[in-house]
């Protein structure tokens, strides 16, 4: 995680209560003090984009699907699909278009 997001904009991370966020403060610290906000147990709303994106991506691989199956550009190639469909949350501007037009005004 601290590998991709490094030298990225990061403003807030909202993560499920996974154990893989146990070390959470490490992260924060190597992303240059990004705050982790972490949603009530059984509070999914708390986490809708997270939510709606799952909900998405199932689309591609339903619950149960095996992904050891599926190669990783095969995976690569959906992921820009969603990342460049337009979503209501954004103004009907995709993700790639809101992320880009950060990076732009950032450098």
């Amino acid at each position: 995680m601290i590998q991709c997001l490094t030298g990225q904009p990061c403003f807030s991370i909202t993560p499920d209560r996974g154990k893989e966020f146990a070390r959470h403060g490490e992260v924060s610290e190597a992303l240059n003090q990004v705050p982790f906000y972490f949603p009530l147990p059984h509070h999914p709303w708390q986490r809708g984009t997270n939510e709606n994106t799952n909900g998405l991506l199932r689309e591609y691989f339903p619950k149960g699907f095996d992904l050891r199956k599926v190669t990783d550009s095969s995976i690569q190639n959906k992921v820009d699909e969603l990342n460049k469909r337009p979503r209501k949350c954004l103004g009907f501007k995709t993700p790639y278009e809101i992320y880009y037009s950060i990076t732009l005004h950032l450098t």
